[in-house]
């Protein structure tokens, strides 16, 4: 059906106008009960709101999240034969091996090893769920990056955040379901299809936010223009768009234009609150580490991010890496220690913070970059790109604490037990917010479209708690 999910509600919008003679009065009914099925099914949910953490480029799993004593005892030779032909973009396959550039210790009761690269995230190493068996389909980054974001590495489809927000709607009128916290260091490779709505309304794609005192671009109101001036303008808009609209029912272009003319006027008055973290206490502020170096920039995005999941806000992504980011061709103990360093306290801080603010149940907390990196070196300390076998660390609203999920072979070439295509990972990400990754279609040229594709998908019930 298209326009409105399946699993939440039983005719579309356009359906519903026409066998009700259409009209303003019916179309606010229709948000009204929407909103309300909306609420209710939050409610029996356990898991309410999503704030995924993208580490772009591709963080090193084998330096970071998977210990491999093999490998280290292997450094310097070449990947033996038993192995098998390996794709590379670069021919790196020959290479001699690179043993991790960090030691890995067990951490917590139970025991989960991390790198030394991550001494805050691993304090928390009884909340997190590692999925070491994940695997992709493209060792490009744009591609890859559109694969992790909505399933496919062709750009154009929906992504998860779009889905989220389509399925479940709002919990905040004046602020977005979907919102993206890019790095301000530079874009992500591949652009912002990555969290674009495809298919999908456009009301439903994610909303870029910027740090400082103006949030969106022009949605500032100028000096001379008073409120209720600008109000009168919208009203009257408002009603011209009406009419146009109800001579168009079937342009959800048209009407996803109307709603984002009407959340720009709400979010006037509740973005630049958002964005003011001077009400945070100096505690919290050190805490994230957003009052000193290198971690300031990142720390206020996480802190950002839990200001807007706190405020009703349903997907929240936070891009950590620049144009380049993670990507260590050349020296992956250098590249990864400046990241680390940039990002392990924030991402900690986070953890922490949604716990004590009781967020921590119904909040599912993601991490992880578009893929790995190969076990070989290239040019000597660095790393290509590998996307058949590395690590997504989950934590947070109904998910197990301090496990691993899966693995890869014996050097981190590729996944080979319990292993996790990202299509799984999607369908796993969907019902934990409850919705059925099965059940959740759009309709497009007369297909029932999903965020899983037409392929097989399964959730992953052994990590749910």
């Amino acid at each position: 059906m298209a326009g409105m999910p399946r699993s939440t509600v039983g005719c579309t919008r356009r359906r519903f106008l026409q066998c009700a003679g259409g009209g303003a009065g019916w179309l606010a009914l229709l948000e009204l009960w929407a909103r309300e099925s909306s609420m209710a099914s939050a409610a029996r949910r356990s898991t309410r709101r999503v704030i995924w953490i993208f580490l772009h480029g591709g963080p090193s799993h084998v330096d970071l999240f998977d210990p491999k004593p093999e490998l280290e005892r292997l450094s310097g030779q070449p990947l033996p034969e038993s192995f098998g032909p390996v794709m590379t973009r670069r021919n790196v396959a020959r290479n001699p091996l690179l043993g991790p550039v960090a030691r890995f210790r067990r951490h917590g009761q139970s025991g989960l090893e991390l790198s030394d690269l991550l001494p805050c995230l691993a304090r928390h190493a009884d909340d997190l769920c590692l999925i070491r068996g994940m695997h992709g389909d493209s060792v490009n980054h744009p591609q890859s990056v559109y694969q992790m974001n909505t399933g496919s590495i062709l750009m154009g489809r929906p992504s998860v955040g779009s889905w989220i927000a389509y399925g479940l709607g709002s919990e905040n009128e004046n602020l977005p379901a979907f919102v993206v916290l890019p790095d301000p260091g530079g874009g992500v490779k591949g652009g912002p299809p990555a969290w674009g709505s495809g298919f999908l309304p456009g009301q439903y794609q994610g909303v870029a936010f910027r740090a400082g005192r103006h949030p969106i671009l022009n949605i500032s109101r100028p000096d001379s223009y008073s409120e209720n001036q600008q109000r009168a303008v919208l009203e009257l808009a408002g009603e011209l768009n009406a009419e146009h609209a109800r001579q168009r029912s079937d342009d959800d272009r048209l009407h996803a234009r109307i709603a984002a003319y009407e959340l720009a006027f709400r979010m006037q008055a509740a973005a630049p609150e958002l964005v003011d973290l001077s009400e945070e206490t100096a505690e919290t502020l050190r805490l994230y580490g957003a009052d000193q170096e290198p971690t300031a920039e990142f720390a206020r995005r996480c802190l950002l991010a839990r200001r807007l999941v706190e405020r009703g806000v349903r997907f929240v992504q936070v891009y950590c890496g620049d144009t380049n980011g993670w990507d260590a061709h050349n020296d992956v103990r250098k590249n990864h220690g400046e990241w680390c360093a940039k990002s392990d306290q924030p991402i900690a801080a986070l953890l922490t913070d949604l716990k004590r603010r009781g967020l921590w149940d119904d909040t599912l907390v993601i991490c992880g970059g578009e893929f790995g990196r190969m076990p070989m070196s290239e040019q000597g300390k660095g790393r290509d790109h590998n996307p058949w076998g590395y690590t997504v660390w989950l934590a947070g609203g109904g998910v197990r604490g301090g496990m691993a999920y899966g693995a890869t072979d014996e050097v981190g070439l590729r996944a080979v037990e319990k292993p996790v295509a990202i299509r799984d990972l999607h369908a796993t990400i969907l019902h934990l917010v409850g919705l059925d990754h099965e059940q959740l279609t759009f309709t497009r040229h007369g297909l029932e479209e999903r965020l899983t594709g037409p392929q097989e998908a399964r959730v992953i019930h052994e990590i749910l708690a």
